[in-house]
């Protein structure tokens, strides 16, 4: 897989004038306006005094070194005009990103997003980077149970609810996607580079941005983009009334895609931005089966029934039996560490399996010393 030379003449330049972008920002331009540009004219528009500078740069363009440059990265290059790796979703879409570089195996790409029958659905969750307690163990809860689902978990990689949906997606090692601001082969926050690094491994990271890229702040707004296009439902855990994650909800309802969002508390300055989108019309969204509803029933996807199934039952049936028999005791009732301990196993080994538990994400324990079956 490599994009073509046309396109990836345009991710060299997005790179060349990304402080040029980031100064029109400023200056109150809008970005999807400055992206929607073609060549000539993203450097007419940005290019200031430096414009015949970087045409003739343009102009001298070799799109091998750029061939090689990914390669030494551990990069694969897709774009629309490769027909096999390039996200089926983002195909069409005006202002899409047109060369696309990939982290991760070379064929996991085409089969998470591309056109591919077998290409599982796609739901975006985001949210806010200074998350709740909460909302990072809804956001993991959901990342888990729709990675169970087989679901490709799409998100940023950023701190707080972002990074939490990658979490829970690779605890059950189901299909996930971060969009990065950064180049592909940079781990962005440096704080995930071990997302970043299992990412790589098992499932894929792609940007737009060449290799090696360091990210304006533009560049996350532009990230956005890409997250929304890529999903069929863009879930919103918590935001502010002023948030980066309403601009990807916003960029979903321009692209003709659902948004759904978790309600939250009504004084709390997480749930403003929630709380809206729920206002204006968003799905309602409680737990993992609630995006299942809305993908599967509401016609978003119309096929894939093995998807459809409870993930729930998924997560608990990959427990060891030990573990499960331990969580169906919270669950009927003897939620305590007193009652627990009476279980088989006695003390040390109803501790132990808590301890597991909780590191899967599936218990917590609440106030009181009890624990409490996490939403999944």
């Amino acid at each position: 897989m490599s994009a073509c030379d046309q396109c990836l003449r345009r991710a060299w330049l997005l790179g060349r004038v990304a402080g040029y972008v980031e100064r029109a920002r400023r200056a109150q331009v809008r970005l999807r306006d400055i992206l929607a540009l073609e060549d000539e004219g993203l450097i007419a528009a940005v290019g200031a005094g430096d414009a015949a500078t970087v045409k003739r740069e343009w102009a001298r363009f070799q799109p091998q070194v750029m061939r090689e440059q990914a390669g030494a990265a551990s990069l694969v290059s897709v774009c629309p005009h490769d027909g096999a790796g390039y996200p089926a979703r983002l195909r069409g879409e005006a202002g899409a990103p047109r060369a696309l570089f990939a982290a991760g195996p070379r064929a996991r790409l085409a089969e998470l997003l591309g056109d591919s029958s077998a290409a599982p659905p796609a739901v975006a969750i985001v949210g806010a980077r200074r998350a709740t307690a909460d909302g990072l163990e809804v956001a993991r809860g959901l990342g888990r149970g729709l990675a169970a689902a087989g679901v490709t978990v799409v998100s940023g990689m950023a701190l707080g609810v972002d990074s939490a949906a990658h979490a829970g997606a690779l605890e059950v090692g189901g299909p996930t996607v971060a969009v990065l601001a950064s180049g592909a082969n940079v781990p962005y926050p440096a704080s995930k580079r071990h997302i970043h690094r299992a990412l790589v491994e098992r499932q894929s990271a792609i940007s737009e941005m060449p290799p090696g890229f360091r990210p304006h702040r533009w560049n996350f707004p532009a990230r956005n983009r890409t997250i929304a296009g890529i999903a069929e439902i863009t879930v919103v855990v918590e935001a502010a009334q002023r948030s980066g994650s309403l601009i990807t909800a916003d960029f979903a309802t321009q692209m003709g895609r659902d948004v759904a969002a978790v309600p939250g508390c009504v004084l709390a300055a997480q749930s403003g931005g929630t709380n809206a989108l729920l206002r204006d019309g968003a799905i309602l969204v409680r737990d993992t089966q609630d995006v299942l509803d809305a993908l599967f029933d509401a016609g978003c996807v119309t096929s894939r029934p093995s998807a459809r199934a409870s993930t729930a039952a998924a997560v608990v049936e990959a427990l060891e039996p030990r573990l499960r028999d331990l969580l169906e005791e919270v669950e009927t009732g003897s939620d305590s560490l007193e009652a627990l301990t009476q279980a088989p196993g006695g003390v040390q080994g109803a501790m132990a399996g808590l301890a597991e538990l909780e590191m899967l994400g599936v218990l917590r324990r609440v106030p009181g010393g009890r624990y409490q079956r996490t939403a999944t």
